[in-house]
């Protein structure tokens, strides 16, 4: 299917890759070719996603840049260096919506007919199975906007903000990147999906931009009247010996330091969805709940709220994002110190890309764990980041964002 998708300028699929638990509504989404779209920057972007929802009143698919946060609070902006190029908000009716669900594939769009499905279903078998690169990828040498020395500065800069009281968890982040990179997106996705398969798996095309994402988190879904986000913090790599991974995990578990992140992190969220929710209905399902993942073990919290009626989808949207597991709190002071001590803009990194349906559901992942490529530029680049809070260890910190790279550099060695 991403053989045949790829061949449009934009598309989109998502994968969940068989993980359960985690209230996936499908297996594998896939939206190609463009009906109509909406490109827009910070500034009138939602109520812009608004109207353009209730003029299609069909499946949208796109994406939510971080930088977009500079239109939910007064005076925030963005000043860093870009060089992926995604505009703040897109999103595009596709022509096509392929759903994968209980090993069944379902193929549709407005006004199809099914034998409109079936020559669909037939050009895609004709494809070829496999993604392969028409040609060895070119790559450079791997670059840093922050290297360890000015890393371990900058954490430690955070760290004499939050002794004074400006705020007490900040989400700390760092740019890999590769210039004149020549790359083919389709073949990198597979790859990275094969060696690091994660629950909210994304390849994302938007002209000569790309998105290839193994990201283990969820931003934010709405299901009827409910609402779940499901923030991590929290992190601990794996080991082959089955005995010492189990350790690891419950030592995860009960680390004091990864835990206070995580609730704060809970709270913060159960704080962001209290503005469009019913009053008293925000809970907590899950609080502290470790999850493992092919390159790490996880702690992931589940927050549920009702929304109330006539709520529109994107009030829920702007109320929450940029998503509390990548900014901090409390979160407009933290977002003016990641714009200072970051270096680079973030852009669709810590953003979010998904779906709405034409009930006006949705589901949004959260972009880490990913590559971003821009092929004009031909610019690669990869961000990890950490919880930085007054106990961090500026040293642990910055192994845990190797941690997180890990399998991202495997792949371009």
């Amino acid at each position: 299917m991403l053989n045949w998708a790829n061949q449009f300028n934009i598309c989109c699929l998502l994968d969940n890759n068989n993980y359960p638990d985690l209230h996936h509504r499908f297996e594998a989404l896939l939206a190609a070719d463009v009906l109509q779209s909406l490109e827009v920057n910070a500034g009138n972007a939602f109520p812009a996603l608004e109207q353009f929802y209730a003029s299609c009143q069909d499946w949208l698919f796109g994406h939510l840049a971080y930088d977009l946060k500079n239109e939910t609070a007064p005076g925030l902006r963005s000043d860093n260096p870009d060089g992926t190029g995604f505009p703040d908000m897109f999103f595009f009716q596709p022509r096509v919506v392929m759903q994968l669900q209980n090993n069944q594939v379902h193929i549709g769009g407005i006004h199809f007919s099914a034998a409109d499905a079936l020559a669909i279903y037939q050009d895609c078998l004709r494809m070829p199975v496999d993604v392969v690169a028409p040609a060895a990828p070119q790559l450079t040498p791997l670059q840093a906007r922050l290297d360890h020395t000015q890393y371990i500065h900058a954490v430690k800069g955070l760290q004499a903000h939050i002794l004074r009281g400006d705020c007490y968890e900040v989400n700390f982040c760092r740019e890999n990147f590769m210039e004149d990179a020549c790359v083919y997106p389709p073949a990198l996705f597979t790859q990275l999906n094969a060696l690091s398969p994660a629950p909210f798996a994304a390849y994302y095309r938007l002209h000569d931009r790309y998105l290839i994402s193994s990201s283990p988190e969820r931003y934010l879904q709405k299901t009827g009247t409910t609402v779940i986000s499901q923030p991590i913090k929290g992190t601990s790599r794996k080991d082959p010996d089955p005995v010492l991974d189990l350790q690891l995990q419950e030592a995860l578990r009960n680390n004091p330091k990864e835990r206070a992140e995580n609730i704060m992190v809970v709270d913060l969220v159960r704080n962001d969805l209290s503005h469009t929710a019913v009053r008293g209905s925000v809970t907590v399902k899950e609080l502290c709940g470790i999850y493992s993942f092919a390159q790490v073990h996880q702690m992931i919290s589940t927050v549920a709220a009702e929304i109330a009626p006539g709520t529109p989808l994107t009030a829920i949207l702007k109320h929450t994002f940029p998503m509390g597991s990548m900014t901090g709190a409390p979160k407009i002071r933290v977002m003016q110190l990641i714009e200072e001590y970051e270096q680079s803009r973030r852009g669709l990194y810590s953003g979010a890309v998904g779906y709405i349906t034409p009930e006006g559901d949705f589901d949004f992942n959260v972009v880490i764990r990913s590559m971003i490529y821009n092929a004009s530029r031909r610019y690669l680049s990869f961000q990890t980041g950490s919880a930085i809070t007054f106990y961090s260890n500026p040293q642990l910190e910055w192994e845990e964002c190797l941690l997180k790279a890990a399998a991202m550099v495997k792949l371009l060695e």
